[in-house]
């Protein structure tokens, strides 16, 4: 149970005396913590219902039936004998003390609200006390702090002001303490000064700084410094103010100069001899210390150019022998550009690596090994590579050709582009292994520049100068198949394979091209030069294969000149003998076959000349084209030199396809004369079925044309191909046309004649020529004159007027073109 309330809460006690006599039910602390109104209510009632617990336990173990209340609980034996009894009593005898119980806990509650409320309102009196206190205290506090703060800059801004003040004091004394050294050294330095300046020559009467060896580099730095003063004073004094006493000091300080300048000598050239001998022993310190003195004379060049000088690789004579012995060979030997690329690989590797092993003693020696290595390499390529270079490269001179035999022009170029391209690796080589400041590539370039400024002229003259020993050995090889072949020619022309077109020689001078085309790329860096280079390279190419097919192509036409030659020489009168007749006929059919030998070798000739240029243009524009973009104008000026240049070929071309032509029609007109006979066309009315094949001589010219032709279908492409077939047909077409004038029809021959035309018309349809096919279909409608009747003419030409002119000649050949009259009815047919 709780304690009694205080006296605070007397007043309220008063009104109910009753319940104030009683122990305090609830408590303040009884709120704290974890509340649970469920626990707080059963604390109040658990003292109360003790039996109602116990009851309604037992109900929950099962006892029920009548004696069971409605809200659950069990009733009382007491209870139900009174109710058996009819007396009236309470049901729930503990209401009034649970009724008081809640009514007490009430009071008790908002007693303690009040309580409550009260400490809250002195706890808020209390904070804001203590937040007053508080502010006041932070006021204070930032108050001091800002004091603090400016404290703390006068502090800062004094500890400034003292630094200054000795940062100033250090700086002068540190000024004071440098002029007292400068003042102590100018003081030994006039001291050494009246030494050097006592009387020329005098190197005797000298401290002892200037003879002990172990202050050498004290001496040398001394004697400097005197020998500066010295030569400006006089190179001072001596040009602005020419006075008496300026002069006499000037000469006294000449004296001096003249002093230095003995013992600069003399202790450089100790100083040298110490060092070679320290060279010779490997003592690499000994030369350090030696080439550190030393680098105070002229910034150290004589020791640097003595130490390179010194080197085997330029003071050994036997090692310029060996270099040209492993370049060239031996003596006499005939020198090729791969030996002299396998002589210069190891030739330059052996050079890479003696400079590689003299940079590490360069660099563990010498102060400044960069300007070591830059004499050193610019040495190698002056004296080494250009003794090598100036015996391989022997420039040949362009008004006598060396002989191809020995090589001719080509050697030296592909000698020069060997060598070239190698120094350029031994020059990247040397980059590699460190040269300094020293332009290394162009010193390469410049041991090339006497032959790259003669280049483009060598490498045309050697372009044509392999152009006239392959022409002249083509001359020779034709010469000798000739020789071989006389008194089997028969009186006709075969012209032999050497005279022929070669693809594989206009390749061979591609080749020659391509290869000078590599060597302007490597000999022009800048594109301006390399495609004018490359342009008249090109352009040698071009010169070479128009001669070269434009001559093959003639040679060609000769064979077709002598054939035609042949046939005209055979041609024979009316009245001659049977047996001169015979022995013409003979002399005719070789005239014929070297007719057709010569047609088809031109064929070949005018195949192996378009094949030769297609390769040419291929060869432009794969290599050519894009090396002369660079510079306006280039490729279009190519272009146009390789159209003319192909000029001469395309006449020689045309003129010889007509020739061609020529002796096909001359073929053809023979074989109609001997093989067409009158009774082809006029065949007897014999009363037997006419003769449907074609005659002998449409049959004679067929197979002619069929096989002398079928090589101008290979050989020929594109619209020359088709310009010469529309040619030959027309020239076919007008040929036909004249024979067929020469003879008289009758019905069955006109027959005759259309299954000629047929034939003819379906061997051209091969040609692919519309209007040459148009042609020979006239032919044919006006091969039906012959057929018809008489008064049957005039319907022959209602659709097709415009071969009336050519109609009218073949119907005065009709066989009963006079007893028919036909000249009067065409006359009236004509008019209307």
């Amino acid at each position: 149970m709780k304690e009694s309330r205080d006296g605070s809460k007397g007043d309220k006690i008063s009104k109910s005396s009753s319940v104030s006599s009683l122990p305090l039910i609830l408590d303040i602390d009884d709120f704290k913590g974890d509340f649970s109104f469920d626990a707080l209510f059963g604390n109040l009632v658990n003292e109360l219902l003790p039996s109602f617990q116990e009851e309604d336990t037992d109900s929950s173990e099962g006892i029920g039936g009548n004696d069971g209340l409605p809200n659950g609980h069990s009733r009382a034996a007491s209870d139900v004998a009174k109710a058996s009894q009819g007396i009236s009593s309470p049901l729930f005898p503990e209401v009034d003390s649970l009724l008081s119980l809640f009514k007490d806990s009430c009071r008790e509650l908002i007693d303690l609200r009040q309580q409550v409320d009260a400490k809250l309102l002195n706890l808020k009196k209390e904070v804001s006390v203590q937040d007053s206190k508080h502010r006041k205290t932070l006021s204070e506090l930032e108050k001091g702090v800002d004091g603090l703060f400016d404290s703390f800059a006068r502090l800062d801004s004094r500890i400034s002001s003292v630094g200054q003040t000795a940062a100033k004091i250090g700086d002068h004394l540190q000024s004071a303490d440098s002029q007292r050294e400068t003042a102590s050294q100018t003081i030994e330095l006039i001291k050494y000064m009246m030494e050097f300046n006592s009387s020329p020559g005098d190197l005797i009467e000298l401290s002892p700084l200037f003879s002990d060896d172990s202050r050498v580099a004290e001496a040398a730095s001394v004697a400097q410094k005197l020998r500066a003063f010295a030569e400006e004073d006089i190179g001072r004094h001596g040009i602005t103010v020419p006075s008496m006493g300026n002069a006499t000091a000037s000469r006294g300080l000449e004296v001096a100069v003249a002093n230095l300048q003995d013992y600069c000598n003399e202790l450089e050239n100790r100083l040298l001899s110490r060092f070679d001998a320290a060279s010779q022993r490997r003592e690499l310190s000994t030369m350090a210390e030696c080439a550190k003195i030393l680098s105070q004379f002229n910034r150290g060049t004589s020791a640097m150019n003595h130490y390179v000088r010194t080197r085997p690789m330029f003071m050994d004579v036997e090692v310029m022998n060996a270099d040209t012995r492993l370049v060239l060979g031996d003596q006499g030997s005939q020198v090729s550009p791969s030996n002299v690329a396998r002589g210069l690989s190891s030739l330059y590797k052996e050079i890479t690596d003696t400079v590689r092993k003299e940079a590490a003693t360069i660099m563990a020696v010498f102060p400044s090994p960069n300007d070591v290595m830059a004499i050193l390499v610019q040495r190698v390529l002056e004296e080494r590579v250009t003794a090598l270079l100036d015996k391989l490269l022997v420039k040949p001179s362009l008004v006598n050709l060396p002989p191809v035999n020995q090589g001719g022009l080509l050697l030296y170029l592909r000698i020069l582009a060997v060598a070239y391209e190698k120094t350029q690796e031994l020059a990247r080589d040397l980059r590699a292994v460190g040269c300094g400041d020293l332009d290394v590539e162009g010193l390469t370039e410049s041991l090339f520049l006497a032959h790259k400024d003669e280049y483009p002229e060598h490498e045309q003259a050697s372009l044509r100068q392999l152009f006239q020993a392959k022409m002249e050995e083509l001359r020779a090889e034709s010469q000798t198949e000739s020789s071989g072949t006389i008194g089997r020619s028969k009186g006709a022309s075969m012209p032999s394979s050497q005279q022929q077109i070669s693809v594989t020689v206009v390749t061979e001078f591609v080749r020659w091209n391509e290869e000078a085309i590599s060597r302007c790329t490597l000999f022009s860096s800048q594109p301006a030069t390399l495609a004018a280079n490359v342009k008249a390279v090109f352009t040698c190419l071009l010169d070479q294969v128009s001669q070269y097919i434009t001559e093959g192509l003639e040679r060609a036409r000769d064979s077709l000149n002598e054939a035609a030659a042949l046939r005209e020489r055979f041609v024979l009168g009316t009245s001659v003998s049977r047996r001169v007749a015979a022995a013409a006929a003979s002399a005719a059919e070789a005239a014929a076959a070297a007719g057709e030998s010569s047609f088809r070798s031109f064929m070949v000739a005018v195949q192996r000349c378009a094949s030769s240029v297609a390769i040419v243009q291929q060869y432009f524009t794969n290599s050519i084209s894009r090396l002369l973009l660079p510079v306006d104008g280039a490729h279009a000026a190519s272009c146009e030199e390789m159209a003319t240049a192909m000029s001469s070929a395309e006449g020689a071309a045309y003129k010889g396809l007509q020739q061609c032509i020529e002796t096909v029609m001359a073929e053809v007109e023979r074989l109609l004369s001997a093989e067409q006979k009158a009774t082809d066309y006029r065949s007897p009315d014999d009363g037997m079925a006419p003769d449907h094949r074609p005659t002998t001589a449409c049959t004679r010219v067929v197979a002619y044309l069929s096989r002398v032709l079928e090589v101008s279908f290979t050989a020929l492409e594109g619209l020359n191909k088709q310009a010469f077939l529309t040619e030959l047909g027309n020239r076919l077409h007008k040929g036909l046309l004249s024979h067929w004038l020469k003879f008289t029809f009758n019905p069955s021959g006109g027959l005759r004649l259309k299954r000629d035309i047929t034939e003819y018309g379906e061997y051209v349809r091969s040609f692919n020529a519309p209007s040459v096919d148009e042609k020979f279909e006239l032919l044919g409608i006006m091969a039906n004159v012959f057929i018809v009747a008489p008064e049957s003419l005039a319907t022959l030409f209602e659709g097709t007027p415009s071969i009336r002119k050519d109609a009218q000649r073949f119907i005065q050949l009709r066989e009963d073109y006079k007893s028919a009259k036909l000249a009067s009815r065409l006359s009236s047919l004509w008019q209307s």
